[in-house]
C-alpha cells in the first residue's frame, strides 16, 4: 500500500494553543550551542546517522543529493555561519532546533490551514508538486516521502503539504497559528527509535511551554505500519 513506508519510522507532535510570538533566553541559549557544536563537525556517530537519514529516501526515482538533500543537511550549512541562521517564529524554531539537535528532517505545519481530517504519509506520486516558497518555486514530489492532508471521507491519499525536503508554503504556520502538527522523519531501525522518541517528547515540551494553555502529545509510527495519523 502507498501509506505503509519501510524505510522509515515517523515521530509525530501535536500541539495546541500555542504562542508563536513566544521568546526564551534559554532556549536562544541552547540554539547557540548546538549551533556551535554542529559548525565543529559531525563525530563518525553522527555522520553515520546522516548517512541513514539520506538513505531512508531513496525511494524509486528520488536521490536525496543536490537540491534534494534533506532539510536537515540544510540547517548543517546554516549552523556554519551563526549570522545568517534562520528564526522565524516559535514553533519554527524549535522544529530547526530539534532537526538540527537530532540530525533528523522535520516538518511542521499549522493544523487549521490543512484543513484535514486525518493525515498520511505515502510516496509522492507521478505529477504531484506544491509550491515551497514565495517566489513559486515548485518540488516535484515523484517517490519522495510526503504528508499528505486528507480531506474527505473516500480521499484515501490525501494532498501532499510536507515532505522532508521542503514544506508547501500553503500550510507553513503564519503569526495567527495555535495549533500546529509536526512529524520528525527517522530512518528505520531500533537505533534510531530511542533519539525520535526523545527527540519528539522535548519538541512536545517545547512547543507547550509558549502557553499556560496549550497542551501536546506524541505518536511514533513504526516502519511498515500504516501511515496515518
Amino acid at each position: 500500500m502507498l501509506n505503509r513506508l519501510e524505510s522509515v519510522q515517523l515521530g509525530v507532535v501535536r500541539a495546541r494553543g500555542i504562542d508563536v510570538s513566544y521568546a526564551d533566553p534559554e532556549f536562544d541559549a541552547s540554539l547557540r550551542a548546538i549551533i556551535e557544536a554542529r559548525a565543529g563537525g559531525l563525530s563518525d556517530a553522527e555522520d553515520a546517522r546522516r548517512r541513514a537519514v539520506r538513505d531512508m529516501l531513496r525511494n524509486g526515482v528520488y536521490k536525496p543529493t543536490g537540491r534534494g538533500k534533506p532539510a536537515s543537511e540544510y540547517l548543517l550549512r546554516a549552523a556554519t555561519d551563526p549570522s545568517g541562521y534562520p528564526r522565524i517564529n516559535w514553533p519554527v524554531d524549535v522544529c530547526n532546533f530539534i532537526s538540527l539537535k537530532s540530525l533528523f528532517p522535520v516538518s511542521i505545519w499549522d493544523e487549521h490551514l490543512a484543513e484535514a481530517r486525518s493525515f498520511v504519509f505515502r510516496l509522492g506520486m507521478t505529477g504531484e508538486s506544491y509550491v515551497f516558497n514565495p517566489a513559486g518555486q515548485e518540488i516535484n514530489l515523484l517517490d519522495l516521502v510526503a504528508g499528505c492532508a486528507v480531506r474527505s471521507a473516500d480521499d484515501t491519499s490525501g494532498t501532499p503539504i510536507v515532505n522532508p525536503i521542503k514544506d508547501s508554503l500553503a500550510t507553513k504556520t503564519t503569526e495567527a497559528s495555535k495549533n500546529v502538527v509536526a512529524v520528525v522523519y527517522a530512518p528505520a531501525g531500533t537505533d534510531h527509535t530511542e533519539a525520535l522518541v526523545k527527540c519528539c517528547e522535548e519538541f512536545r515540551d517545547l512547543l507547550v511551554q509558549s502557553s499556560a494553555e496549550a497542551s501536546g502529545a506524541t505518536t511514533v509510527i513504526d516502519p511498515g505500519e500504516e501511515s496515518t495519523c
